[in-house]
């Protein structure tokens, strides 16, 4: 979402500021890019996950403040809607143990915090969107207190000039509207962040591209949205269409979506910053005082705040970060198209298969970019999203392929390789992409399992059935037992 903001009204002087500063925050990165030291040594990892919240009987808990109070701790955080939280796990080098390490302190936190969310009558859950949400739910009044929710809502809804549609075909049909993004909350995910040098950064965010297709192929967790079975990964249609800013006119124009798959393969983490400024409108044009080239020369490394909070309000699947750390600037690549869960474990497997397999691209001799187009990476994203385990994905020298086929003939091998040049210790990477193995060898996860359940339930009301399910789901997330042991 960016930076924290107060609620305030923009003038047009206050969007013409801001454009220009924006535009100077891009000249000195370019030149940062050129001349200044980021911090490359040794690469961090981290992880960010989104939860929701539920009652005793699987509603969605509209209680986050209650929950944040009752927890008391900074690694929890405030989301866009009431019924959601966040949780920012410490980076850790994955070098020393840093899978382990995310796995228990996530562990570690979550019971912790269950504790105190269940003493103001509230429960955690890690799914992509909580499947009991109702029409009722989709209000105004359901975005969290923090001002920049409402002002970000005001001014999605100011540039688009009318309500948000949202219209997903699935196993089933959804169409509904909405005066708000609040339908935005309903998509919570997991965030896995990989440090990169400059030089190497293309080659990352490239490789995390190219494979964002079988990703989620082999990871979704979002079938149900407002009582309909649709996509396995009913995120990313959602998120797609309920931060749109385009009227219908737009969208035939060809003008871009802010969240956004990409167009083309990069060469430089420059390409991305430069297209956020040069296509996209500025949401929040708040402008702070830093004159960056000035704190530039004079050997200061610039906060370029206006850059990083227009980059914020774009929400490309693979995000470009630009942050700093000690006060030496570094980079990251911010992979945000799963959903977290169904258990820690999974979250985990899902991060150490993509640590892995993205480390092992990316310094491949021969980038897998120079064999794929990128609109088949893209068509592979949208198709693992809405077929799941089943969806067939292009793959280089292979042709079209069922995902778990690819993953357990071609690309398991590569991340196992990948965790070894992080130097993962053997047993943590054989026990997570085990994990991957055996979800791919017996063709579920989360997504099926919910709707396997589902069908089982189907001669009882649809959301007494979600109810049920979900409740069953909590209670085997807590186990900590990879989703593919749930029979």
């Amino acid at each position: 979402m960016g930076e924290e903001v107060a609620h305030q009204e923009f003038t047009r002087a206050d969007r013409t500021q801001h454009r220009e500063k924006v535009r100077r925050n891009l000249d000195v990165f370019a030149r940062m890019l050129r001349d200044s030291a980021f911090d490359t040594d040794d690469p961090m990892t981290g992880l960010e996950v989104e939860l929701n919240l539920i009652d005793e009987v699987g509603d969605p808990a509209l209680k986050n403040a209650e929950v944040l109070e009752a927890i008391a701790s900074e690694d929890f955080q405030t989301e866009l809607g009431q019924f959601n939280i966040e949780i920012n796990v410490p980076p850790a080098k994955l070098r020393e143990g840093g899978l382990c390490t995310f796995e228990e302190g996530l562990r570690d936190c979550l019971n912790n915090a269950e504790a105190k969310a269940a003493e103001v009558g509230a429960h955690q859950v890690m799914i992509g969107i909580l499947p009991t949400l109702a029409e009722g739910h989709m209000a105004l009044d359901s975005l969290s207190a923090n001002p920049r929710y409402r002002l970000l809502s005001e001014q999605i809804l100011d540039a688009r000039g009318e309500d948000i549609t949202i219209s997903i075909s699935g196993r089933e049909r959804l169409t509904t509207t909405a005066d708000s993004i609040v339908p935005e909350a309903a998509c919570t995910s997991t965030q896995f962040h990989v440090q990169t040098s400059p030089d190497q950064f293309a080659a990352y965010w490239n490789a995390a591209q190219a494979v964002a297709g079988v990703q989620l192929a082999i990871s979704a967790n979002s079938p149900y949205l407002l009582g309909k079975e649709l996509w396995r990964e009913t995120r990313i249609p959602l998120f797609e269409q309920a931060t749109d800013t385009r009227s219908e006119e737009l969208k035939v124009q060809g003008v871009r979506p802010r969240v956004w798959f990409g167009e083309r393969w990069i060469t430089s983490v420059f390409d991305l910053f430069e297209e956020n400024v040069r296509y996209f409108p500025a949401l929040l044009p708040v402008t702070e005082e830093e004159d960056p080239l000035a704190v530039l020369e004079e050997g200061g490394t610039p906060r370029l705040h206006e850059l990083r909070l227009h980059n914020g309000t774009i929400y490309r699947w693979n995000r470009p970060v630009y942050d700093i750390a000690g006060g030496v600037p570094h980079l990251r690549v911010e992979n945000r198209l799963l959903a977290a869960g169904p258990t820690v474990a999974d979250t985990i497997a899902n991060a150490a298969f993509w640590f892995g397999l993205v480390r092992h691209l990316a310094e491949a001799d021969r980038p897998l970019w120079s064999q794929m187009s990128f609109s088949a990476a893209e068509e592979n994203f949208h198709v693992a999203a809405q077929m799941g385990v089943d969806a067939q994905v292009y793959w280089p020298g292979v042709g079209q392929v069922r995902a778990t086929e690819l993953v357990l003939r071609r690309l398991l091998p590569m991340a196992h390789e990948g965790l070894d040049a992080w130097g993962v210790p053997a047993e943590q990477r054989d026990r997570f992409l085990g994990i991957i193995e055996q979800r791919c060898l017996n063709g579920t996860g989360g997504a099926e399992w919910f709707v396997g359940q589902m069908r089982q339930r189907g001669d009882i009301d649809r959301y007494d059935a979600l109810r049920a399910t979900l409740l069953e789901y909590v209670e085997r997330m807590h186990t900590n037992e990879p989703v593919h042991t749930w029979g």
